[in-house]
């Protein structure tokens, strides 16, 4: 099954042409929780053609989390819904390049649109004109500083988890779960210096010790006999472990973006010690809010569960009720445990994660989640 997300995009034009911005957010249809929010300035424009850059900002921000979703684009604009619609020639110069650059981000036939009134569009409205005042008063819109993200819950992007069944027992009529046993990587040479090292970084390959620990779970993993799928993150130091169990286990190796470490941006590289010594407000902004990035643009553990769920959900589908070894780092694993728990950001700094540690969740048809193994390691004793 396809991920749905709803677009709401926005436009706006203060004297029309004049000082000109768009707004667009991201929404999950179940929970109505914003997945990903775009904004800016564009200087002087038209409401018509700030409109079509709103469009295309939404469309963009859908495929980065999942590039073979379904959309549903809701706009107060009925131009732009009718000529994306196909129903309405587009006749403007200006609109053509943004109507044919919009209908290129997704095939044709994955988006539908619909005409809402602006009462129904506050979010998106709101975005763009943040992005307006942003860009009169010299500054970049910033998504931290927008107001319209207040009014959704932080896109924590499951569902409250339900309620478990009455009695373990009950779990037996559920069928056979899905089941991600979540393996951090082997050691690079920076693990046992414990720094930083992320999306953004120099992605590392396996050290020697890290290269033995991989084998180790690769043995441990072939005598269970019970993994049917591996998938790894793209980055280097997981494709390297992924490819030595799949090997001793006969599979092949599928690579899902969703699951790459967080990006730490100018922490890259540093220990905890010398990012509290340059970067000290950072840092504890850092540790007191899942909202905060590392400094230089990197992502906050908000957005990495948002990436990481979407990933979850897209795999859920792929490989119901079967057993897949998943790869990846210590941020997604904490955080599909963190999310099976229905545990608090603040639960990602209390939890130990060994290289190429073994940790495994298992997922319900009725929507719930078990936490079955954390932080194995007898494997490497």
């Amino acid at each position: 099954m396809a991920n749905r997300f709803i677009v709401e995009a926005d436009g706006g034009s203060r004297g029309n042409p004049g000082p000109a911005g768009y707004g667009a957010v991201v929404l999950d249809p179940a929970t109505g929780e914003a997945l990903a929010e775009a904004a800016e300035y564009i200087g002087t424009a038209t409401n018509n053609v700030a409109e079509y850059k709103g469009l295309i900002a939404g469309l963009e921000a859908a495929k980065a989390l999942d590039p073979d979703a379904e959309i549903q684009v809701r706009m107060d604009s009925k131009l732009v819904v009718e000529q994306m619609s196909g129903r309405w020639k587009i006749k403007h110069p200006d609109m053509k390049p943004l109507a044919a650059r919009a209908q290129r981000i997704f095939p044709a036939g994955r988006v539908a649109y619909q005409w809402i009134p602006r009462e129904k569009n506050k979010h998106a409205d709101r975005l763009a004109n943040e992005a307006m005042d942003a860009g009169q008063a010299g500054r970049t819109w910033e998504p931290g500083r927008s107001s319209a993200a207040l009014e959704v819950p932080v896109a924590e992007p499951l569902a409250e988890p339900k309620a478990a069944p009455v009695g373990w027992g009950a779990a037996a009529d559920l069928g056979t779960p899905t089941t991600f046993v979540l393996l951090r990587h082997g050691e690079t040479a920076l693990t046992p210096q414990k720094r930083f090292s992320g999306s953004g970084g120099t992605d590392p390959e396996l050290s020697a010790a890290g290269r033995r620990q991989a084998e180790a779970a690769a043995a441990a993993l072939a005598a269970r006999g019970t993994i049917q799928a591996v998938v790894t993150s793209p980055m280097r130091r997981c494709r390297e472990t992924a490819d030595a169990i799949a090997s001793r286990l006969g599979l092949e190796v599928r690579v899902e973006e969703g699951l790459r470490e967080a990006d730490f941006g100018a922490w890259e590289g540093l220990t905890f010690a010398e990012v509290k010594e340059r970067f000290p407000e950072d840092l504890d902004a850092w540790l007191a809010s899942s909202k905060a990035a590392p400094t230089g643009g990197g992502e906050s553990f908000a957005t990495v569960a948002r990436r990481v769920a979407v990933a979850r959900d897209k795999m859920l589908a792929r490989y119901a009720g079967r057993t897949v070894l998943l790869v990846t780092h210590v941020t997604p694993v904490k955080t599909l445990v963190r999310l099976a728990l229905g545990a608090p950001p603040e639960s990602l700094f209390r939890m130990e994660l060994s290289a190429a540690s073994l940790s495994a969740v298992a997922y319900y048809a009725d929507g719930n989640a078990s936490l079955r193994l954390l932080n194995d390691t007898s494997h490497l004793r």
